[in-house]
């Protein structure tokens, strides 16, 4: 019976690393790759394995992200028994510390590999900006002054893995940036900054207790949530001004069939203040919202690209 206990167990602990990764968020990443691929058929000839390294190295980076983020609230006493979702697991189900960080450092590793062979086939420049996105990836929750524990947390999170990772999708192919392509990412950084927002939203009263000033905590939950609902409503007034002004096909209006998600996700937050149920849906949505997003407007420029 041992041995089969023992293996149970370590399904389990690669179960609940799994799970720390926080899977729901990660579509936050490969939406906007695809969307940065999409946008270079117009300009070029796609090279998939440039496509493929970058959507590996994407992911990594974001995953490393979210361990470090684990592993910093861990040690800093953030994460109680109490922690809402996820947020916890290491005090809740005694996964060491040390195996969370190690995971993390080796997914940089994977990523900085993968980097230099991107770099090889497009252009070295990106060493830099992939430094940079390391850096702050780490300094997230890590370092004297985390950016988790200040009001910036959107602007960087949807900054890097929102507009950042659909120019740099779009650049390893053309090797170039347009004016065009910076203007069809935007939108993509507001919704993941709004994926952080929603998770500022959701652990507002332990992000007090633990000493952050995140954005949601210095406005209030309920200027939060409407600024949330903002994010979203710019979002797609964007994609109707971009058609408006003939620079896309009217085919990426279809990013309209994905408007119910950023609607359940502010009606959670606001049912979400009295019955805690909610919340779960209003994060879900938020997450999907994103995704959705970015494989409609993906979709219908493709469609705009064949006809």
């Amino acid at each position: 019976m041992k041995p089969v206990m023992e293996k149970n167990q370590e399904i389990s602990s690669l179960k609940l690393m799994w799970q720390m990764t926080r899977p729901h968020t990660l579509t936050a990443t490969f939406a906007p790759v695809i969307l940065g691929t999409v946008m270079a058929l117009y300009d070029t000839k796609i090279d998939w394995l440039l496509f493929l390294a970058m959507m590996i190295a994407c992911l990594a980076l974001q995953i490393a992200t979210n361990l470090f983020n684990e592993y910093y609230d861990f040690k800093r006493g953030l994460d109680t028994e109490e922690s809402v979702g996820i947020g916890g697991g290491i005090v809740r189900h005694g996964l060491k510390p040390k195996n969370v960080l190690m995971v993390a450092i080796l997914l940089y590793v994977l990523a900085a590999i993968i980097g230099v062979y991107i770099c090889a086939n497009s252009s070295w420049w990106l060493v830099a900006i992939g430094a940079f996105g390391m850096a702050v990836g780490y300094l997230y929750t890590g370092g004297p002054l985390p950016i988790a524990y200040t009001p910036f947390g959107e602007l960087f999170a949807g900054a890097l893995m929102g507009t950042a990772f659909v120019l740099i999708a779009y650049f390893i192919q053309t090797g170039e940036i347009t004016s065009l392509a910076f203007l069809l990412s935007i939108p993509s950084g507001i919704l993941v900054g709004g994926i952080n927002m929603s998770n500022n939203i959701r652990d507002i009263e332990e992000d007090k207790r633990g000493g952050r000033k995140t954005l949601a905590i210095l406005i209030g939950r309920k200027n939060a949530v409407r600024l949330l609902a903002f994010a979203f409503v710019i979002s797609y007034l964007w994609i109707i001004g971009l058609v408006a002004a003939g620079s896309i096909s009217p085919w990426a209006l279809v990013v309209f069939l994905s408007v119910k998600k950023p609607v359940d996700a502010i009606k959670g937050f606001q049912k979400g203040e009295k019955e805690p149920q909610f919340m779960k849906v209003a994060m879900k949505s938020t997450a999907m919202t994103n995704t959705i997003f970015c494989f409609l407007l993906s979709a219908g420029l493709l469609v705009g690209y064949i006809f």
